[in-house]
């Protein structure tokens, strides 16, 4: 069992609503979420979208109990703090909520897939500067702590001219299909070494 918990980057919005926002299974193209590229190619795993759109990293954190320690998953996938950034609040208030989801995750044997987060074409550069500072602190967390491994999500997604914005979209705010697929290529191999360590 893998748990991929976020926000609308994990959903797969625009065109997909996760099974936590439209139980019991989602709507819409399940081709718009990494989830669904990552149960491609691995069958044997069971893989649970529960990113919501629109929430904040402490509204995400706030569902950890339910959406992942319930599900007793040996890894979860987190991506959160596009929607703290948006709404004007600093990056240490999301580097807090993180931290204590990774805790919570470690302490109950779960490895953790940090993932970064994920441009979107309308960003200030204050914006873009707290979206960096706060990958640059998931990247250096992951270094420095054991159980906790990262993947540069806004890279996979990013136009390669332009680290800032997305390489493709249907709104402007969240990846298209083809990004979401590419997410999971960069989760995939993240994934897979993260739960030959357990």
């Amino acid at each position: 069992m893998i748990v991929c918990l976020g926000d609308s980057t994990t959903a797969g919005t625009p065109q997909f609503k996760s099974p936590v926002e439209a139980p019991p299974d989602g709507a819409g193209d399940e081709r718009s979420q990494f989830a669904y590229w990552l149960r491609q190619q691995h069958p044997d795993w069971r893989v649970l979208n529960c990113g919501v759109n629109g929430e904040r990293s402490d509204e995400i954190a706030g569902r950890f109990n339910r959406d992942v320690l319930a599900h007793e998953p040996l890894a979860v996938v987190i991506i959160a703090g596009v929607n703290d950034v948006y709404q004007g609040l600093s990056a240490g208030h999301v580097t807090a909520q993180l931290d204590a989801m990774y805790t919570r995750a470690r302490a109950n044997d779960i490895a953790v897939v940090a993932g970064t987060i994920v441009p979107y074409n309308t960003a200030s550069a204050d914006q873009n500067a707290r979206m960096h500072a706060i990958n640059s602190w998931i990247i250096e967390t992951a270094a420095l702590v054991p159980g906790v491994w990262v993947v540069d999500t806004r890279q996979a997604a990013a136009d390669p001219n332009d680290p800032d914005r997305l390489a493709g979209s249907p709104d402007g705010l969240h990846p298209d299909i083809d990004g979401y697929r590419r997410m999971a290529e960069a989760i995939l191999p993240v994934l897979e070494r993260s739960l030959a360590r357990r």
